[in-house]
């Protein structure tokens, strides 16, 4: 029962938000500010499906801006919670295909998101070009996942090298962000389903050896992010055990 009223609640909240957000960039189309407005609202829903988020800014990432933030993508949940730490003028890479989900898909499009074809690698080449070009231009940072995909309990997926081409190719730094593993945690039938931390770490310029191998500086970046993943799930461990006591 209870999570068909947070089901309910979800949709009619996005739907709402959706058509307001729709209206709201329809006046000011891809702008890069609109997309924190609407990322904000949207990470609002972590109070319906019962958790609390604690996000952790990092004061030299929130005065580093162009920027490329690279992100652990763990389920749909992702949306609600670590979107939340996404930081002004930031925008995120996602597929062509979303512009044609209604409300959220259309919200995506108009609100400034950069949209590329994941099926023809040469043109999601050029998009990364575009990218690179609209971080310089445009003042503006790209939240990417490296994983490519969602890693629904599978751990931290192995790293593509997109994000790191597009830091070097644009000459701006890496901004790790990183969420705790939220696998089987969140269940909509249960009232508390505990806390997240979302933790922004200090920004990284790549270095000339990092640049001549992205692959390795690749398994670095994964490294540095499991090995946070695994301290923060260890803190969320003790955070809820102090909790029921």
């Amino acid at each position: 029962m209870l999570a068909a009223i947070r089901i309910l609640l979800i949709a009619i909240y996005l739907i709402i938000v959706s058509l307001i957000g729709v209206v709201f960039c329809a006046f000011r189309p891809f702008n890069p500010s609109n997309v924190k407005v609407f990322a904000d609202l949207y990470a609002k829903v972590a109070w319906i499906i019962g958790v609390k988020v604690i996000y952790r800014t990092n004061e030299e990432a929130e005065k580093t801006r162009p920027a490329v933030i690279i992100g652990n993508h763990q389920n749909s949940y992702d949306i609600f919670t670590i979107s939340g730490a996404l930081p002004k003028r930031g925008v995120t890479i996602g597929k062509k295909s979303l512009k044609w989900i209604p409300f959220f898909g259309w919200l995506y499009w108009l609100s400034g998101n950069i949209l590329i074809n994941r099926e023809n690698r040469k043109a999601a080449h050029g998009t990364l070009s575009k990218a690179a070009d609209a971080i310089t231009k445009n003042d503006v940072t790209v939240w990417m996942f490296p994983e490519g995909t969602r890693s629904y309990g599978r751990g931290l997926l192995k790293f593509k090298r997109g994000a790191f081409q597009l830091a070097q190719e644009a000459d701006v730094p890496i901004i790790p962000i990183v969420m705790n593993n939220t696998h089987e945690k969140i269940k909509l039938n249960r009232w508390n389903n505990g806390y997240l931390i979302v933790e922004t770490l200090a920004p990284r310029k790549l270095t000339a050896e990092q640049s001549q191998d992205l692959r390795k500086t690749a398994n670095e970046y994964h490294t540095l992010m499991l090995e946070k993943i695994e301290a923060l799930d260890a803190e969320v461990a003790e955070l809820e055990k102090s909790a029921k006591a």
